[in-house]
């Protein structure tokens, strides 16, 4: 299955779940398994898991599938099921979980809202009109980024799911504490009964495309953060290096080597480097072991940071010593 295929008619389920207190890294152990599992699927795209955050309770998991009937095939799955039952022990009640098809892409790797309705089926049309309200309004708010609204998914799910986007936490508060949209949720009463729930991604934009240039699903924040350590010693020592002859003080060396480290980690080191470099550890071909990727990707890192350790350390030490 290749990476670069055609997930025009992809779907995508979207998972939250609250964990017990003290059980957080056996269930993401747990997690990472029964993704593991996914991905011998037909059609399996990719899998996240976001941690909780200020914006979101849940731990929340995002399956990708090529299909709704390969998404359908793997949450109704013995496989899936099997998990499900040894894993309750980490549970503190039960998972929400909403299903979008139709040629939906990966949650924006910032700020995505999810939404879901039951709508009668005699409710429809003044369902459909009170959302357009709702996105006429939400629309001239700064940081709107766009809006999906998905039907019920026979099978999988009985809600409209809607998916509001922003680029910052900041803009969605606005939106979600305005009058605004007070007014119209009374406007649409009826439709009241909804369940909202936010993902967060930090760094997620570092990663949001694959190597066709179209979204892909984030990888884990365990490989984020090893990843942006490849990236960020080297170019933070070579910012200190380049820096050193201007003798700045530390308040004020510090303020632009951030600065700098910042543009360059956005703009140059991810994109050219590490994203090159690790690419097909970070978002993994769907077929490959998961085990064989993370040994291989994690021998990656090694000899990247080992190579980078040996090269400051010639430099500094032997060749060359700060001003």
């Amino acid at each position: 299955m290749s990476a670069g295929r055609n997930v025009a008619a992809a779907a995508t389920a979207i998972i939250g779940q609250k964990v017990l207190p003290g059980m957080e890294r056996e269930f993401e152990t747990w997690q990472e398994n029964l993704n593991a599992a996914a991905a011998r699927y037909p059609g399996f795209l990719g899998a996240e898991i976001s941690p909780p955050t200020p914006l979101q309770s849940d731990w929340v998991v995002v399956y990708r599938f090529d299909s709704v009937a390969h998404l359908q095939a793997w949450i109704n799955s013995r496989t899936r099921q099997t998990y499900l039952d040894v894993g309750a022990r980490y549970f503190d009640g039960p998972a929400t979980q909403q299903v979008v098809s139709s040629g939906t892409r990966s949650p924006d790797p910032l700020v995505t809202v999810v939404v879901t309705h039951r709508v009668p089926p005699d409710q429809v049309d003044d369902f459909l009109d009170w959302q357009q309200r709702m996105v006429q309004e939400e629309s001239k708010f700064e940081g709107f980024r766009g809006t999906e609204l998905f039907r019920p998914v026979e099978g999988l799910q009985e809600e409209w799911t809607t998916l509001y986007r922003y680029d910052s936490a900041e803009h969605l508060d606005a939106w979600l504490t305005s009058p605004q949209r007070r007014e119209i949720l009374a406007e649409g009463e009826k439709f009241s009964a909804y369940r909202l729930h936010t993902i967060d991604n930090s760094f997620g934009s570092w990663f949001a495309f694959d190597g066709a240039g179209e979204e892909a699903p984030p990888p884990s924040e365990t490989r984020t953060s090893l990843a942006i350590w490849v990236g960020l010693y080297p170019t933070v020592v070579l910012l200190t290096l380049a820096l050193s002859p201007l003798h700045l003080p530390l308040w004020i060396g510090l303020l632009v080597g951030n600065l700098l480290s910042s543009l360059l980690m956005s703009f140059l080191t991810m994109p050219y480097y590490v994203n090159p470099l690790l690419g097909r550890w970070l978002r993994p071909p769907p077929h490959e072991s998961a085990s064989r990727t993370n040994l291989r990707g994690l021998g990656i890192v090694a000899v990247a940071m080992a190579f980078w350790a040996l090269v400051f350390y010639l430099v500094t030490v032997r060749w060359w010593t700060l001003p």
